[in-house]
Parts: structure tokens; sequence; C-alpha cells
């Protein structure tokens, strides 16, 4: 009896691993099978996800060209217009072209054809004061910049010891005024804008500062690398009057005066 067992062990071995190998086998088939149907699976829903995201890309990319092309139009129309033209074309942006608005708004600026060089660089204030304004602001700067026949090459504003500029065509830079200045805050750091503005952008033939109240910090006047034509809006008010007519005799430039009319 004990020999049958000891020559059995070797077939009851094989046949163990015979098991093993059919049970490794069997799941690998269904392992296999299971991978096959969850990759048909998901393809059935990816692709369609995979199509709408395409279709969308598709969308966005044909209203890309639309906008290009109406830009490109816009700047063709643009160039082709006086001076006239384009300010009458932003003033009716702004819904100021017609009857009494177009009266009350049509301005004067006395020294504009006094701004040297070609380039000039806008710097305006930011702070809550100029809040009120905001809304006749761009057609005003728009206005400003045709009729002093110079190259608008920067904008700046500055606010509460914050200050950023802006380049690029008139347009653009006009646009991120109103997105990017905050137009709250009491404190019209200037004095900090000028220590910055030589730094993001080429030094210009002048720079003209747009606000309505006195800076609030230090100018180092002698650090101005271009003369400064300064702009005061709004009601006459002493302090902002002085401020920037010092600013202006200090740099060579000139106080401007706008009247409405």
């Amino acid at each position: 009896m004990g020999r049958k067992k000891n020559r059995s062990s070797p077939l009851n071995i094989y046949e163990s691993f015979s098991d093993m190998a059919l049970i490794m086998l069997a799941t690998f088939i269904f392992l296999l099978v299971t991978l096959l149907i969850t990759s048909k699976m998901a393809e059935q829903y990816q692709v369609p996800r995979l199509q709408r995201g395409v279709d969308n890309l598709q969308k966005q990319l044909n209203s890309a060209k639309a906008e290009n092309r109406r830009l490109l139009h816009d700047m063709d129309e643009v160039t082709a217009m006086t001076p006239q033209t384009q300010m009458d074309k932003s003033l009716a942006a702004a819904g100021l072209d017609t009857g009494k608005n177009k009266k009350d708004f049509d301005l004067f600026v006395q020294g504009l054809k006094d701004l040297p060089g070609r380039d000039l660089h806008l710097v305006v204030d930011g702070t809550g004061s100029m809040h009120g304004v905001t809304n006749f602001l761009i057609p005003v700067l728009r206005v400003i910049v045709i009729r002093s026949g110079k190259r608008l090459s920067a904008v700046t504003w500055f606010s509460d010891g914050k200050t950023e500029t802006y380049t690029g065509s008139m347009g653009e830079m006009f646009d991120k005024l109103m997105s990017g200045a905050p137009f709250i805050g009491n404190q019209e750091t200037l004095g900090w804008a000028f220590r910055h503005v030589e730094q993001d952008a080429p030094v210009p033939g002048a720079y003209l500062v747009i606000g309505d109240e006195p800076p609030s910090d230090e100018i180092a006047y002698l650090s101005i690398p271009a003369p400064v034509f300064t702009l005061p809006l709004g009601k006459d008010n002493p302090d902002t009057l002085w401020a920037y007519q010092k600013l202006a005799d200090q740099t060579k430039g000139k106080m401007l005066r706008l009247e409405f009319q």
C-alpha cells in the first residue's frame, strides 16, 4: 500500500498544477473579456463626448475668426477716418453725439498742441473720486488723444500705492484701463506711479496726468524722464490746481484747461 501511494503522488502533483493552470487561464480569459467589454463601453461614452468637445472648439474657432475679420474691418475703417470722424464715432458710442448731450460734451483742451514729441503717455487717477466720470472718461480721453495729434504709447492708472501700465492699440489700452483700474480708494499716489512708469513703458515725448484731486504722496520731480502736462478735471479745487501746476512747472510741462461747451 505504501508503494502504491508513493507511485501515485507525482500524478497528484501534476493534476494539481494542471488544475491551477486551468484556473489561471480561465481567470485571464475572464479579465480579458471584462477589459474588452469595459473598453467598448468606454468607447461608446467617450467618443460622443470627445466629438462634442471638438464641435465646441470648432465653434469657438469660427467665432474667433469672425471677430478677427470684424476687427480688421473696423481697423480699416478707422484708418480711413478723419480725426473729426473718429471723435464723432467715439461720442456716438457713449451716446453723446446728438442734441444737448453733444453740446455739453463738445470740449476744447487749451494747450494740447504744445505737447512735445510724437508719443503721449496718459497717467490717469484711478481712485474713488474719479468713479463719477468713468462713463465719460474714455470718450474724453479719445478726444484728447485725437486732438493732440500724438500717438498714444501707453496708459497708466494709479490708486492707493498701486499702479498698472498698458500698451497696445488705443482701443486695447482703454479697454484694459476700464477693466483694470479700481476707481476706488482715496490715496492719489501719483508719486508712486511715476516711480514705475519708466520701467513699464518707453519714455514718451510727454506724460499727460488726468485727475481731480492733488497727489497724496511725494513726487520725485527730477527723476521724471519727460515733461508732464497736467489736466485737472471737475470743479476748480485750489489744492489740485496748485499741485498740478507745480508738477507741470517742475518738469517743464504745462497745465492744460478742459472746457465743456
